[in-house]
Parts: structure tokens; sequence; C-alpha cells
């Protein structure tokens, strides 16, 4: 793989500017054979999840593909499933920029995105003209400007609009950028928009004759008894299974860096403990009645594992990913 020297070159320039224009590289050349150049054989580990069979435990985390622009290319990196979002029911441009930093010291990343993308409709648009077959999930979310009170209209929306296209569906209650998302983490508004979601599923899966699970992705940043309490409203809830962790709040691990102070959720190996830990406890409390996707710091096999080892069925690369390439993807399959 060519990564490791095209990476300095990157690495020069805005992050954000250099995220756009790998996106757009990656949608031109993901089902043309230009996509040879980061095309890989990956071994087939399969694993049953969620009533899905996935070729292999790893996946891409939501967040590196928005809007569902380059899934082909992802799938042939050899990617086990692809997660695509968060998408809100309407575009919104996200926080201001500059929004994404590098902490290459720390293999780290801190972002203030705020759920930019270009509204649930495209990223349907998007998904329909994709060849892809594989395992996809999508992630959704709310729009910044809808009320808490509102929140469950504007998940309930995306679900009915992506449920026929996705083979599961995220939940995302656990970004950091959106004002007062996290809320729907604790008590009675988790449990009132879990009820919402499954009653909502139940009539999607008559209507499309087929079952996609639901996941709900929450926060590295709860301690033991808020994990514990999420665990108990997702059993009660039905749901099918849960995404541990989203991005931190804490700067542990970065403190003197340069941009280790900005606002926005903190990724990569500084993550890697406290979203093992948040695993470690989820699995306990949830005594297999729902399988875990670990996602947080990893950045080779060891870092997969020890997430397996926790109690996740499967995980997730972001931060890694983007430090390390499509060599990453092999490297830790072939370790699993």
């Amino acid at each position: 793989m060519f990564y490791p020297a095209i990476r300095k070159v990157l690495f020069q320039f805005d992050a954000e500017t250099i995220h756009e224009l790998t996106i757009k590289s990656l949608k031109s050349t993901g089902s043309t054979p230009l996509n040879a150049f980061y095309k890989q054989r990956v071994t087939d580990k399969p694993v049953n999840v969620m009533g899905i069979e996935f070729p292999n435990p790893l996946g891409l985390a939501a967040g590196l593909d928005k809007n569902g622009e380059c899934v082909d290319a992802f799938a042939a990196m050899g990617f086990g499933f692809v997660e695509i979002g968060t998408i809100t029911p309407r575009p919104q441009p996200g926080n201001d920029k500059p929004r994404i930093f590098r902490l290459p010291e720390a293999n780290a990343v801190i972002n203030r995105m705020g759920f930019n993308n270009k509204g649930v409709d495209y990223l349907v648009s998007q998904v329909r003209s994709s060849k892809f077959k594989g395992v996809l999930g999508i992630n959704i979310g709310k729009n910044k400007d809808t009320p808490d009170e509102n929140a469950k209209d504007d998940y309930i929306h995306c679900m009915k609009k992506v449920y026929d296209f996705a083979t599961y569906i995220t939940v995302n209650i656990s970004s950091p950028n959106t004002p007062g998302l996290r809320a729907l983490q604790y008590g009675d508004a988790l449990n009132e928009l879990l009820s919402a979601l499954k009653i909502e599923q139940a009539q999607l899966a008559k209507q499309y004759d087929k079952y996609v699970p639901i996941a709900v992705k929450i926060a590295p940043d709860l301690n033991e008894e808020e994990v514990q309490s999420i665990a108990k409203s997702l059993i009660d809830n039905n749901i099918d299974g849960v995404i541990a962790t989203n991005t931190t709040l804490s700067r542990e691990g970065v403190e003197g860096l340069e941009h280790g102070n900005e606002q926005g959720g903190l990724s990569g190996a500084p993550v890697k403990d406290k979203s093992t830990k948040v695993i470690r406890i989820l699995a306990k409390a949830l005594d297999n009645k729902l399988p875990i996707i670990g996602v947080g710091g990893i950045a080779s096999s060891s870092d997969a594992n020890e997430k397996l080892a926790a109690g996740a069925s499967l995980v997730q690369i972001y931060t890694g990913f983007i430090y390390q390439g499509p060599s990453l993807i092999k490297e830790i399959v072939n370790g699993l």
C-alpha cells in the first residue's frame, strides 16, 4: 500500500479539505477499475450477529461517509460491513469551520462537525445507485434545530426513509456536537425514544416483510450506574444491539498538545480504554441479551481483540483507519 507516503502529503493540508477530496475520489472510483489502488482481498471470517451474517467482524464506523457516497469503495477495501451517516431528516451545514483537528502525536482526532450532511433523501439516492450487496448500517440522528421533545419524530422520519435499504439501523444519541442530544441516553427520555422506535420498526417490518435490527450508539463518558441504566432500557425495549462508543469529551491523553483543547469529540488512541471499560460494564449488565459493537481507539488487531475479549461481537474503526489506511483492515481481520 502507498498510504504511508500519501499520508505525509495529505497531512500537510487542512483535515476537512482532505476529507472532502478523499470522499470525492472514492465516490468516483469505487465501482470502477481505478479501485485497484485500494481494493484488497480479506480473509473470510463470518460471524452472525443480530441475525445478520457478516463476512468478517470488522466494520467502518459512521462519520467517515456521512452521505453514503463511497459505500462501493469502502466495501472494496475489505470491510465486513459499512456504516454510513449520521444522517438527519433535512440537510444541515453543521458547525462552523475549522471543525476537524488532527493530533498525530496521540494518534487522535478532535471533531465538532455537528451532523453536517445532505439529508436523508440524498443518502437514500446514493445507496440506490451503489452496487454494494453487503451489510450496510445506516446511522440516524436529529436536526440541530429540532426541539429535544420532538427528537423522536426526526428519528422515526429517518427510519422510515432508510428502512428498506439498511441491513441494520443505528440510533445516534451520543454525539457531543449536537446540543441536548446526549440527554436522550437517560431515563424516561431514552425509554420513550426506544419505545417509539420499536413500534415503528414493527410496522415497517410488516410493510416491507423483513426485520431490520436497531442498534443504539452510546457515549464513553458514562459512569457504571449510567451504563447499567442504559443496558436495562435496551433490554426492556427489546433493542437488537448497542454500539460502544462514540467520541469522548475528555482530554485525557492530549493535554498540552496542539489542538488538544479544541471543543468537540476526541477519537483515536486516547478513547480506547474508556470505550473498552464501557463495553466491559455493558457486557456484564446485558448478560448476552443483545450484542455489542465495539469502537474506539482500535488501531491494531490487538486493540480489536481487546474489545472482543471485553464483550463485543463486532468492531469498527475510524480514526485508526485515517492514520493507517486500508492496510489496517487486512491486519486486523487476519489477527482476529
